[in-house]
């Protein structure tokens, strides 16, 4: 159950700083704060910490995940965010990659309007409205450190919206890390689609007759953009007289409209039904999507600051709408990975949240199962106007580096500032051989263009590896995702995690499920 944001701050030797704040606690959160308190060395505490609540799950067997964010003196940690994991008021432990309860002096040396300057630099030109600086503790390194995080919006070349987040050394100038915030791609009626034919939609009746409104999924809009900037989020939400929308082609606009309105909707059924979880959030509310953004636009993205999916139209020539299932399901589970860990967009976390975006929207086409989109392994190919074996994708999870750019055996200094569309295949190959194990799909073994062998699909020669079949790795993912990876999780981390959560479901380390998560990271040399 989602709580509400708090700020819960730590005083001299970990006391309350507010009493009567302390006596309003829900119980489980205060649980967790005293066991803060009694384990601050494990959690890297400093006195002058302070700790938000970002969410609490208690199990069926009374085990609590209480997520939180922390600060310093005041300032936002970056790094700095835990899990706190206890059954019956006992420690079992915390998730997090802070590494140091050491903390900086405050003071900085180098200005905010200097800090700006340094990021604007690297952002180049095209930044739009005024760009803003505040200072945070830097704490995805070795040892925290102050910086000045600068906020920057545009619009990239191929009209990709961006929100970039930039770190810069308070000290010296230097740029520590950057991230882009958009994350890319990505009444019952009925909608004649552009890749999933004839499919039905739940609407909302109005005086003038139907609207894109889904109110048995919080209310979600599907909205037309009317082909306006890649960062606006505003549009005229799609109206029907007859319930009946699209004409299966983009000559209809309503067409794209209907497809990512289905696509939306399944995807909230895939979380509520597979993972039980409520909406982006956790909590009942749909997010709006809107389709025919920018101009030729070959892209889709999530912004957690609109909280919305924008679709592209595609260039008409080599794609068509950026709209297919396993793009919406890929955007809105961006979403749920910014509403859960909150995984960065940088480094090693960068690929698993990207990653994570690709694994979820590939169960979500497997979940669907509509005939006209066969589920297959891999992302987009329902894009591709021209797509006659069903080859072509922007991703190919089991292979990613076909594309020539991608990774998909993890280098040992790890990932810093590498495209996350990238560096996401090692995840991406790591669920492949834990669902299905070392098996060429069809299309792409012997005999083919790619000529694939079982031996291709790993990095150490472990061919005999077993898959436990989609419906435990997801579960495996999920639950990692959800109560034990946090925003600096590296891919080692994840491996750690997806073991634990593979013990807590199905028996601990001696099952079969738990072996197959490790033979699976050691597969794409994640050790």
């Amino acid at each position: 159950m989602p709580v509400s944001h708090r700020t819960l701050c730590f005083a001299i030797a970990l006391a309350f700083a507010d009493p009567t704040l302390a006596a309003s606690h829900d119980p489980t959160v205060e649980r967790a704060l005293g066991l803060l308190q009694a384990n601050g060395s494990a959690a890297k505490v400093s006195v002058a910490d302070g700790f938000t609540v970002r969410t609490v799950v208690v199990e069926a067997d009374g085990t609590e995940h209480v997520r939180f964010d922390r600060s310093f003196a005041g300032l936002p940690v970056i790094g700095g965010d835990l899990v706190v994991h206890s059954r019956s008021g006992r420690w079992l432990g915390s998730s997090q990659t802070l590494l140091s309860s050491s903390r900086p002096g405050v003071r900085a040396t180098i200005s905010a309007e200097r800090a700006i300057v340094e990021a604007g630099v690297d952002f180049g030109s095209g930044f739009q409205g005024m760009p803003t600086a505040h200072k945070v503790v830097y704490a995805r390194g070795a040892r925290p450190v102050l910086a000045w995080e600068v906020r920057l919006h545009g619009v990239k070349a191929d009209q990709t919206p961006t929100e970039m987040r930039y770190f810069v050394d308070a000290r010296t100038g230097s740029i520590l890390d950057a991230w882009d915030e958009v994350h890319t791609a990505s009444a019952v009626g009925t909608g004649n689609t552009l890749t999933l034919g004839q499919i039905a939609l739940n609407t909302n009746s109005i005086s003038a007759g139907y609207e894109l409104r889904d109110n048995t999924r919080g209310g979600g809009t599907t909205l037309d953009n009317k082909n306006g900037a890649t960062t606006s989020s505003t549009g005229t939400i799609f109206t029907d007289s007859d319930n009946v929308w699209g004409n299966f082609s983009t000559s209809d606009r309503a067409s794209a409209g209907a497809e990512a309105h289905y696509g939306v909707a399944r995807t909230w059924d895939y979380f509520k039904n597979v993972h039980l979880r409520n909406g982006i959030n956790n909590n009942g509310v749909g997010a709006r999507s809107l389709v025919h953004v920018g101009t030729n636009w070959v892209n889709a993205s999530w912004s957690s600051s609109c909280f919305c999916m924008r679709y592209g139209d595609g260039d008409g020539v080599t794609y068509r709408p950026l709209t297919a299932l396993d793009v919406a399901g890929h955007e809105m589970s961006h979403g749920v990975t910014s509403a859960s860990s909150g995984l960065a967009y940088s480094g090693d976390a960068g690929g698993l949240n990207e990653s994570t975006s690709d694994i979820f929207g590939t169960m979500v086409e497997f979940y669907v199962n509509n005939a006209s989109d066969t589920p297959d392994y891999l992302i987009g190919e329902k894009i591709y106007l021209s797509n006659p074996n069903g080859t072509k994708a922007l991703r190919v999870m089991f292979k990613q580096n076909l594309d020539g750019r991608s990774y998909v055996c993890y280098p040992s200094r790890g990932f810093r500032r590498q495209d996350p569309h990238y560096t996401s295949g090692v995840g991406n190959r790591f669920f492949y051989l834990l669902a299905q194990g070392a098996v060429v799909p069809t299309g792409f073994g012997a005999g083919t263009s790619f000529n694939l062998t079982p031996a291709s699909l790993v990095c150490n020669g472990d061919t005999a590896i077993p898959g436990i079949g989609r419906a435990k790795a997801e579960k495996i993912w999920y639950r990692a995702l959800d109560l034990y990876f946090t925003s600096s999780t590296s891919y080692p981390n994840a491996r750690a995690h997806t073991l634990k959560a593979a013990s807590d479901l199905y028996g601990g380390t001696t099952s079969p499920e738990y072996k197959a998560v490790a033979r699976a990271w050691s597969a794409v040399l994640v050790n």
